[in-house]
């Protein structure tokens, strides 16, 4: 029976629930878990949230604030240095119908002589198989770090994952995996790193060794949230302000949509690049020179004034100087032939696509000033008229969603719902969440209309069939929580 020797669970129920698996785990329904662990060797507990996007979202590319909340859910993962060079990876199912999967590979497979493999080997062997792609979230943990830190790790691991973050619903289920595997791994292998550290080279196994072109805001929510706060974001690259408190006045809930959503789909990129579009034509605008030759690649703008965050243009600038010079849409080949490409390093400008400029561009320069006035109101213990001023904005952030192409049905229909309740029921205000395209809504309300939300969540099951998954509560990062050390007594 395996026994804390050191940590604490935080009287955290999914810790204490998963430490009881772990005692029974050769008797475990899951066949690959049984005899996972060599029971006279010490285990490596982690813990990360999924968050809840409550301002901000896909303006973090950008260079905007973003406000983040952990969720109640969070994946968890045990972890125990092997003697040989091998990865063997068990993750159970999030949701009741998932299945377990798992994965062997041998850590030579990530190396080429005395070097790791490249990002793009990686992303194509994880890509090859569908089944598979999963395990790109766990071992892009130890490439990253092998690539990163130039590390060489001489033993493997056997890893277990337990993630109560489901997927597809716009909470940031992968973040809490790698946020987790990585603790785990530099907690097992004495790497020494900070939490901002870690979400940065946890951005990167999304962004080069999954291919998924997300920002950095999910794995900095997932490494260095606290419970019941905003994590407060600047995203120039990853700025940690105060968090922010949720007075105990309101609440903040996440109703899912059913529409799933994923920040490696088209939609989500196009608008990116449609953001990078945008500041790359502002920057010829304002007499700034661009150097780059690969075209649709990435070039390089020195820019003093606004430090290369679209974020950091006013909106009165925007509209005076600004907004008017760009088209609504572009198609690749006419941007490349007149720009080369955009600052982006993550996405590359296809000549084939036809993207739209303007609105993206513009989104997260009011989202970022939505944002700031956000969190500053929030900071005074809104009430009455502020609460509905606080529930604007996000409606604000809502319609501009979609104006960019990122809105569904769902989550439309969400923000309507919550909209006719009003503050009557004590339901302020909404928005989608993420990366858009379906996912999760955000709504914020006075602390007792749990009633109004799960009304809401009934009355959108009546309409469109999907009875949806109410998210609640909060719960601390992996930094905050820390990390156990547990051994088999006997």
């Amino acid at each position: 029976m395996y026994k804390i020797v050191q940590g604490s669970t935080r009287n955290l129920t999914d810790v204490e629930s998963f430490i009881k698996g772990l005692n029974t785990l050769d008797q475990s329904p899951v066949a690959e878990a049984r005899g996972l662990f060599d029971n006279e060797a010490e285990l490596i507990l982690t813990r990360a949230p999924g968050r809840l996007d409550v301002m901000g979202g896909i303006a973090d590319y950008s260079g905007s604030l973003v406000l983040q909340m952990p969720t109640r859910e969070a994946a968890i993962v045990a972890l125990q240095p092997a003697p040989e060079r091998s990865l063997r990876v068990v993750s159970l199912g999030a949701e009741p119908n998932n299945r377990a999967a798992s994965f062997y590979m041998r850590l030579d497979d990530l190396e080429r002589g005395d070097l790791p493999v490249d990002y793009a080997a990686a992303r194509d062997y994880f890509q090859r198989e569908p089944a598979t792609r999963w395990a790109a979230y766990v071992v892009g943990s130890l490439l990253v770090l092998m690539r990163e830190l130039r590390l060489r790790f001489d033993h493997g691991a056997r890893i277990l994952i337990d993630s109560r973050v489901p997927e597809g619903k716009g909470v940031s289920s992968s973040a809490a995996i790698e946020v987790a595997v990585m603790r785990a791994v530099t907690q097992a292998f004495g790497v020494s790193i900070n939490s901002r550290q870690m979400a940065l080279l946890c951005q990167k196994v999304e962004n080069r060794v999954v291919g998924a072109p997300c920002g950095v805001m999910d794995q900095m929510a997932a490494a260095c949230g606290e419970q019941n706060r905003l994590l407060a974001l600047l995203c120039q690259p990853a700025q940690l302000h105060e968090a922010v408190q949720i007075p105990e006045e309101i609440a903040v809930w996440g109703i899912e949509s059913g529409v799933r959503h994923s920040v490696s789909g088209a939609d989500y990129a196009s608008v990116r690049v449609g953001a990078f579009m945008g500041y790359r034509m502002i920057a010829e605008s304002a007499g700034l020179v661009a150097e780059g030759k690969q075209a649709g690649g990435p070039v390089r703008i020195a820019d003093e004034k606004w430090k290369g965050y679209l974020a950091n243009i006013t909106p009165s600038e925007f509209e005076q100087r600004y907004r008017a010079r760009l088209p609504q849409q572009i198609t690749g080949s006419e941007f490349i032939r007149r720009y080369t490409g955009t600052t982006d390093p993550i996405t590359r400008v296809r000549a084939e696509r036809n993207y739209l400029v303007r609105m993206p561009t513009a989104h997260p320069i009011y989202e970022h000033f939505r944002v700031r006035s956000f969190a500053e109101m929030l900071g005074h213990r809104p009430s009455g008229s502020c609460l509905e001023l606080l529930g604007e904005m996000m409606y604000q952030s809502h319609a501009s969603y979609s104006a960019c192409g990122l809105g569904s049905a769902g989550t439309d229909l969400l923000v309507e719902l919550v909209q006719s309740a009003g503050p009557s029921e004590g339901l302020y205000g909404a928005k989608i969440t993420g990366g858009g395209s379906g996912g999760t809504v955000a709504v914020l309300g006075s602390k007792d209309a749990g009633a109004g939300v799960q009304a809401i969540a009934d009355r959108y099951a009546r309409e469109t069939g999907h009875q949806p998954l109410i998210f609640s509560g909060s719960s601390p990062g992996a930094e905050a929580f820390g990390h156990l050390r547990l051994k088999a007594s006997r």
